[in-house]
């Protein structure tokens, strides 16, 4: 099958010669004999017909003369990106010392006949900690109000004796326990991301009157989220039912950090009574916890869908400008610049040299003593600099010459990427590296993050933005483009920016993270940029902002909106249908990334008003009449939920956006 020439102009005879036969009104009005027997007209027809004979020549231009346009102005194909999910790892039992899980250790699916297994490898080495149990204490009140605190006697708790009271006041009298009460485990050394077990030996009330399925309590932790001082651990297993008996509780811990409760600063773990549900049940008594202990039964760590190789030797210099090797294994995905480079090894007469050479993207700014070097991720291909003939006929080097005979590694390189990376959660459940001490594997979300190579298509769609930019951020459009498409493009969903007009040099980049499309809620937790993506966003923009101008990276802020709509369906239709398109729809109507009228994501600063939802709905096949629609806000506020009265209009600020929490549809 051929392949399809470019259109670069589909005008075709007829367009020509219509669009010249309109044009005489008004460059020649006293022409008035349009007919064909014209002379006029007949000219015009000649030069419309060799008009098009250029157009023809034009479109029959090949991609190749595109591609070397493309290399001239700098441009390459975008290597793979490589997804990235956190996995545990779960230990046989606790150890009584520290467990180093090796980074680049290796976890993978299931292997079947039809599909081979997808490898991750960890980012870092993780080490699985002892806990240092410092502090217990039970509290009542709110973080806003003020809590009364009780401190426990860790010796006679561990030992069994006398024990507390986990949800009541200072003085335990035993009354009923009220929401926001709370026990607390202080630590004293950093427990993040580990998968901490309690033992806990209970004396449960008699009659306390909960659900041991459905307890009325959470677990959370002092976390590192900029916009919430506790974030929730969520719960491994419960073995205590709700506290209902003697059993293990194993929480999966956030990234902790330091905090001052009752004068003890800490890494803080607490269980806290929650505001109950419709038709839920709470404690009529307090538990009393007669001995307590904690032990660590794992850690969760970063993984990345790639295999790595380490110290692989590319070959030997011959003492020539622009050679060039090849890496056993492509494509390559993009480099850590303090782990992965080349290091070139020569020996002069009885010194031996050990020279670390840097990445770069081109060679037009390299000298002659510069260690440069390019890689092609793509290929493997790794290029040391040319040496070019100037006007003057003196030979320029770009780039130091490796010497002759000296051996040319690469520390190590990470390959492979793409989109079939983006598994699905619990399903890299294989300990490749048959690590000990390891019972099993799993990852508890889906894998975001991977792409496929860039293709020619992708490519010819970044010209006009990159000729616009030319790799510098002084527009708007400038940062926008070049944090979307060229800084973190597997990272980031959505860019915006904009200028305050109070601090003069300021520049605000708003910044979505990019999240796996559905027709779900997305979780507030995957919308916070994290500090790997600021840091990131902040690196490639200080080589390419203006000097008089300072760059602040953030997430925009979300302001969550709950709808409930009634509405009537169509006679004989089927109303499960219906439901499902109508919520389907309001979640990705009402989404920052992908909502919004034209499908790319709710605009910042764009109110919301009921006629925006009623225009969304109407159109769904099934959907007869709206009855009512209700705008509920929806906020959080220390670790907890809170729904505003319902609103006919939410109105945004510049830097605010629209994002859909949990949506209500009655059908009637």
């Amino acid at each position: 099958m051929p392949l399809e020439s470019p259109r670069l102009d589909d005008r075709s005879f007829d367009d020509l010669f219509r669009e010249a036969r309109q044009r005489i009104a008004l460059y020649c009005p006293e022409w008035t004999d349009h007919n064909l027997s014209d002379p006029g007209i007949t000219l015009m027809e000649l030069f419309a017909w060799m008009t098009d004979i250029l157009l023809y020549r034009l479109n029959r231009v090949p991609d190749k003369h595109y591609v070397k346009f493309m290399e001239l102005i700098g441009m390459r194909l975008q290597e793979p990106a490589a997804a990235r999910v956190p996995v545990t790892f779960w230990l046989t039992a606790p150890q009584p010392t520290e467990i180093t899980i090796p980074a680049f250790t290796e976890v993978a699916t299931t292997r079947t006949e039809t599909s081979a297994a997808i490898v991750f490898s960890t980012d870092s080495a993780f080490t699985i900690r002892v806990p240092k149990l410092i502090s217990v204490m039970s509290s009542r009140g709110s973080e806003r109000t003020g809590r009364n605190f009780r401190q426990q006697n860790l010796s006679q708790l561990r030992a069994g004796f006398n024990g507390f009271l986990a949800f009541s006041g200072p003085d335990e009298k035993g009354d009923k326990p009220q929401v926001d009460d709370a026990f607390y485990l202080g630590f004293d050394n950093d427990l993040s991301h580990h998968l901490l077990g309690v033992e806990l030996d209970v004396t449960h009330a008699k009659g306390a009157g909960i659900d041991p399925a459905n307890p009325p309590y959470v677990w959370e932790a002092i976390g590192q989220e900029h916009d919430r001082t506790w974030s929730e651990a969520p719960v491994d297993i419960d073995d205590t039912h709700g506290l209902n008996e003697s059993g293990l509780v194993r929480v999966h811990l956030p990234a902790l950090r330091k905090d001052t409760r009752d004068g003890i600063e800490a890494y803080w773990v607490r269980c806290r009574l929650t505001q109950l549900s419709p038709g839920m049940a709470g404690f009529n008594e307090s538990p009393r916890v007669r001995k307590l202990s904690v032990a660590s039964w794992g850690g969760t760590i970063p993984t990345t869908n790639v295999a790595t190789v380490e110290d692989e030797l590319l070959g030997r210099s011959d003492g020539t400008p622009g050679q060039r090797f090849y890496l056993r294994h492509s494509p390559v995905v993009r480099r850590e610049k303090d782990q992965e480079y080349v290091v070139v090894r020569s020996k002069v007469g009885d010194v031996h040299n050990v020279q670390r050479w840097a990445e770069v993207e081109n060679f037009s700014t390299s000298g002659k003593d510069d260690l440069h070097y390019m890689i092609d991720g793509l290929t493997g291909e790794v290029r040391f600099g040319p040496a070019l003939r100037q006007r003057d006929g003196q030979i320029r080097c770009y780039g130091l010459i490796p010497p002759k005979d000296a051996m040319i590694t690469m520390t190590a390189y990470r390959y492979g990427g793409g989109q079939a990376g983006n598994v699905m959660e619990k399903t890299l459940n294989v300990n490749k590296s048959g690590l000990p001490y390891i019972q099993r594997v799993l990852n508890l979300e889906q894998a975001t993050g991977g792409l496929d190579a860039e293709s020619l298509d992708d490519i010819k769609l970044r010209v006009p933005g990159y000729l616009r930019s030319l790799q510098r951020a002084v527009t708007p459009g400038d940062f926008e483009y070049l944090a979307e498409n060229e800084a973190a493009p597997e990272m980031v969903g959505r860019a915006h920016c904009f200028q305050s007009p109070k601090q003069l040099g300021l520049i605000r980049l708003l910044v979505i993270p990019k999240v796996h499309e559905s027709n779900e809620q997305i979780s507030p937790e995957s919308l916070v940029v994290s500090d790997e993506l600021r840091d990131r966003l902040i690196r490639f923009f200080d080589e390419r902002r203006l000097l008089c101008t300072r760059l602040e990276v953030s997430a925009p802020e979300y302001q969550w909106v709950s709808v409930e709509v009634r509405l009537r369906s169509v006679r004989l239709s089927n109303k499960q249908e219906v439901h499902r398109a109508v919520s389907e729809k309001l979640y990705a109507y009402l989404n920052p990334l992908y909502g919004g009228a034209d499908g790319r994501g709710w605009p910042l600063g764009r109110d919301l008003s009921l006629s925006d939802v009623v225009g969304a709905l109407l159109p769904i096949s099934g959907v007869d009449s709206i009855r009512s629609i209700k705008l509920v806000p929806v906020s959080f506020r220390d670790g907890r939920t809170v729904q505003a009265s319902s609103v006919e209009m939410l109105t945004l600020e510049d830097d605010q956006v629209i994002a859909s929490f949990r949506h209500n549809v009655i059908l009637e």
